[in-house]
């Protein structure tokens, strides 16, 4: 089992547009709600590659009842906290003529104490039947920067990590399997501007110093950056239309993570991540994967070795 857990889920609108104006009246030529944020989204690709999974997240109010009955109607094993504050709305701008994807994103509401406690209960009763964790997604309000790390502690399984900056720099010497960043993250994380790739390569050695043992440095549609120990390579997704970038990151660590527990070997556990990640983009709805069509894109990633 895999257990997916974090604590910024999302109610998600996608607004698709013939062409957006700003600073006039547009009309959408179509719109879809459905659930989102990190947990939510690798939850769900993983679901439909085929994964079994629990899921452990928050949701409070008319968005979280959605959340839930969305989640729920997919058959998705998932354990809710219900919280006060009600979920978050992120909203998606899809514009055909030209200004591409716009993200409106509202930070996630503050947790209280008791909803913090119950998270890390739910969490913890349910890691030790895990055969690997993801945890992902930033913290809320309310949420002390150590808490991935104090989860990690009390975890017998290999972690995936797809979080930044302090929190990060908290829980990767608990040695993690695999950690995420993307370049911007990245710099965060270690706190400075990475301008060449000779930085990006020094930041990268500083998390494995610090403890993580796999580090994969995604770019959009650019070559992945991936680490371990005595490999460097270049993994470069196939060329797709995009659609909508929703999620695929989060696609990227469901699909290593099914890879993993299936037992497959580093490299291809990339590819099918990176698979993933490129199907989803092609497809309007976030993280709606089909198992067969990653597999084929697969075949279709580079890896490169350094």
């Amino acid at each position: 089992m895999i257990l997916v857990a974090g604590l910024s889920p999302a109610w998600q609108q996608i607004m698709r547009f013939e062409a957006l104006r700003l600073g006039e009246v547009n009309r959408a030529a179509e719109v879809i709600w459905c659930a989102s944020g990190k947990a939510i989204n690798v939850a769900w690709a993983l679901h439909t590659l085929g994964a079994n999974l629990e899921l452990v997240s928050t949701a409070g109010g008319l968005t979280g009842d959605a959340l839930r009955r969305d989640v729920a109607g997919q058959g998705i094993s998932a354990h809710w906290i219900r919280t006060a504050a009600a979920t978050r709305v992120c909203t998606t701008v899809l514009d055909a003529a030209g200004t591409g994807i716009t993200e409106l994103v509202e930070n996630a509401p503050v947790v209280t104490a008791a909803e913090l406690e119950a998270f890390r209960n739910a969490y913890l009763t349910r890691v030790t039947k895990a055969q690997l964790v993801v945890l992902t997604g930033s913290l809320p309000g309310g949420a002390p920067t150590s808490l991935y790390r104090e989860l990690l502690e009390r975890t017998p399984c290999p972690a995936i990590l797809d979080f930044r900056g302090k929190e990060l720099r908290e829980a990767i010497s608990l040695r993690p399997l695999l950690v995420k960043p993307n370049r911007e993250e990245l710099g965060h994380t270690v706190g400075r501007v990475l301008a060449t790739e000779a930085d990006i390569v020094a930041a990268v050695d500083e998390l494995h110093l610090g403890g993580a043992q796999w580090v994969a440095i995604t770019d959009g549609a650019g070559p992945m950056l991936v680490s371990g120990p005595g490999t460097r390579l270049w993994v470069t997704p196939p060329r797709v239309p995009v659609v909508n970038a929703i999620a695929a990151g989060d696609c990227l660590a469901a699909g290593i993570a099914w890879a993993v527990v299936a037992g497959k070997p580093i490299e291809q556990a990339l590819r099918l991540g990176v698979a993933a990640a490129a199907w989803n983009v092609s497809q309007l709805m976030p993280a709606r994967l089909e198992a067969t069509e990653v597999q084929k894109l697969a075949a279709e990633v580079a890896v490169q070795h350094l």
